[in-house]
This record gives C-alpha cells, sequence and structure tokens, in this order.
C-alpha cells in the first residue's frame, strides 16, 4: 500500500467513524461483543474502551504493556479472554 493509498484509506475510516461511533453501529446488531484493548495503544486511547457501555452486555478487556496489536505482540495472554468469551457464547448444541 503506498502511502496515497495509506492516507485515502484513513480519510474514509475517519469519515465512516465521524457519522456514526462503532459502539452506537455494533449497539444495533445485538450480538455478544468483546473489545480487546492494549493498554499501551498508541493508535487509539485506551479510554475509548469505556465506549463501549453503550453496547448491551459488551465487555471491554484491558491488556496492560501491550499495544495497538495484543494479538501480535502477547498472542497466548490475548488468548485467555478471547477463548473464556467464546466459551460463554458458544452455540449449544441439540
Amino acid at each position: 500500500m503506498d502511502f496515497h493509498v495509506f492516507a485515502a484509506t484513513s480519510q474514509a475510516i475517519g469519515a465512516y467513524l465521524d457519522e456514526h461511533a462503532l459502539p452506537e453501529r455494533l449497539a444495533r446488531l445485538g450480538k455478544p461483543l468483546l473489545v480487546i484493548f492494549g493498554e499501551e495503544d498508541r493508535r487509539w486511547r485506551s479510554s475509548s474502551a469505556a465506549e463501549y457501555r453503550a453496547v448491551p452486555g459488551a465487555r471491554a478487556e484491558m491488556l496492560p504493556g501491550l499495544g495497538h496489536s495484543p494479538n501480535l505482540e502477547d498472542p497466548a495472554r490475548t488468548a485467555v479472554p478471547l477463548l473464556a468469551f467464546t466459551a460463554n457464547h458458544a452455540p449449544q448444541g441439540d
């Protein structure tokens, strides 16, 4: 991806989120939600995790010492809340 494509993509994402915030969009879906934040994220403020309270039943996990990509930075630690969440929301068999 060259710089011009990156810049255009970033502007489009900004316009999309300015129209309706992501938590507002997700609340409409009525699905279980787990949001995982790295406390040291330099792209998004970790305090924005609180905005997901607008989504009924949402759970936000803050992972200390990790940045924007916790799944790449520490996959094992990121897997803990992810696996717990999926275990609690797995479809039940007949």
